[in-house]
């Protein structure tokens, strides 16, 4: 069974996700702000991490990510340096910007995948399994 690790800082959208993910039969532990998803990380050690960006900083997903996917030797997030991340936030409403993480253009290290809220679950879902597939 696939662990996932939600991090949001909205309370009933992670209930909610979490639901759906357990029903579809994956393990699913919640973080509410990025540094409880930083330390849950290194705790659960999942397989594939949804992450918010705006949270306790409106930009604390975008940060974990750069910590996660970080080169240094010294790096305590090193063995997650392929997690698959899924981006899930709704950063683009209210920026009124458009973020790609399509790896050519991506601002963003490493593979990762954006979707913008509110999601349908089952482009969601279609994502989580083609990024574990990779795995």
């Amino acid at each position: 069974m696939a662990k996932i690790l939600l991090v949001d800082d909205d309370h009933d959208l992670t209930e909610s996700l979490s639901q759906v993910l357990k029903i579809k039969g994956y393990e699913v532990e919640v973080a509410h702000s990025g540094q409880e998803g930083l330390k849950k990380l290194l705790e659960v050690k999942p397989d594939l991490l949804i992450l918010d960006v705006m949270m306790e900083t409106d930009t604390a997903g975008f940060e974990a990510v750069y910590k996660i996917r970080s080169e240094r030797p010294d790096s305590k997030y090193r063995e997650f340096k392929d997690l698959p991340i899924i981006i899930l936030t709704a950063i683009d409403q209210v920026t009124n910007s458009r973020f790609s993480l399509d790896q050519e253009e991506s601002f963003l290290p490493g593979h990762n995948e954006f979707l913008t809220k509110p999601v349908e679950v089952e482009e969601l879902l279609e994502k989580i399994e083609k990024n574990l597939a990779k795995k």
